[in-house]
């Protein structure tokens, strides 16, 4: 008989009855962008796992923006880890003692120069919870505007592009929008307006 099976309600989310001891935690590597801390661990279970790698990064936040014409804001970029050019949502870092919708705002209007509108949270998912300490937050901003021309850091070659939503929907039905992280939230926005 397997002892993990379990048959019963769903437990509601940040419920510790599995959570793990640190038994010692030492950083590996620090930096703005990343940080790797190696942890010593006692399972709930009683078994130890000396060598669980963690990976602190800041959050992050992604945007579906959507102009007055009924347009979506699309950029594509280069994505050197994967080796592609891919259509994306506008996306970037939370920076210290910044909150969520403001860093949306803020890299919206430098990623692609749009802008205003009406914005609401839709969803705040964890990229990876088993090694990452971080959250991504998702935004739907209705009736953005151009307000400005890009400002991108030196590091960023993003072009923007206007969509129709029915183009958008197809990209992410054949696999052409691959980050897990602004599928889920495209997602959740096709299904939740009917064009599922």
């Amino acid at each position: 008989m397997n002892d993990s099976l379990h048959s019963e309600k769903p437990i509601a989310g940040g419920h510790d009855d599995r959570k793990w001891t640190v038994l010692s935690s030492k950083y590996l590597w620090k930096r703005p962008w990343l940080t790797v801390r190696q942890e010593h661990v006692r399972l709930a279970n009683g078994l130890e796992a000396p060598e669980f790698y963690i990976l602190e990064y800041p959050d992050w936040v992604n945007v579906i923006a959507i102009t007055k014409e009924g347009e979506m804001v699309m950029i594509r970029q280069y994505r050197h880890g994967v080796d592609r050019c891919d259509y994306e949502l506008c996306a970037g870092v939370i920076e210290p003692d910044e909150d969520p919708e403001s860093a949306a705002r803020r890299e919206l209007l430098e990623e692609t120069g749009f802008g205003g509108g009406e914005w609401t949270k839709i969803a705040r998912l964890a990229p990876n919870p088993s090694t990452q300490t971080n959250w991504s937050h998702s935004f739907l901003a209705l009736g953005v505007e151009r307000l400005d021309n890009q400002h991108l850091d030196g590091a960023e070659d993003i072009s923007v592009h206007l969509m129709k939503r029915e183009d958008v929907l197809e990209l992410l039905r054949s696999g052409e929008i691959i980050q897990a992280l602004m599928a889920a939230p495209l997602w959740k926005y096709f299904a939740t307006t009917g064009m599922l």
